[in-house]
């Protein structure tokens, strides 16, 4: 499997508070941002796999809500997770 336990530790540890902050926006944007890339990969080998293309769409949307929620809060968090993550915004 692309993402075992270590591997959500280690995006969690990195971008949120802690090892086991998974509630924070900016660690759960840094997991849908992983997730996106790997989906994004498989369908450039699989372009007919539409369930895919459709997951991934709606995990592009989740994303984009929880930026626009650290955007409307903290302007500052915003700036930093989007420099982090290397989005474009």
């Amino acid at each position: 499997m692309y993402l075992d336990k270590e591997k959500k530790e280690e995006i969690f540890g990195q971008y949120g508070k802690s090892a086991t902050d998974t509630g924070s926006p900016e660690s759960q944007i840094a997991l849908f941002t992983y997730r996106i890339k790997h989906l994004t990969e498989h369908l450039k080998k699989n372009h007919k796999d539409f369930a895919t293309a459709r997951s991934l769409t709606m995990l592009v949307g989740r994303r984009r809500k929880l930026l626009k929620y650290l955007y409307v809060n903290d302007i500052n968090r915003y700036r930093a997770i989007v420099k982090a993550l290397g989005l474009r915004k």
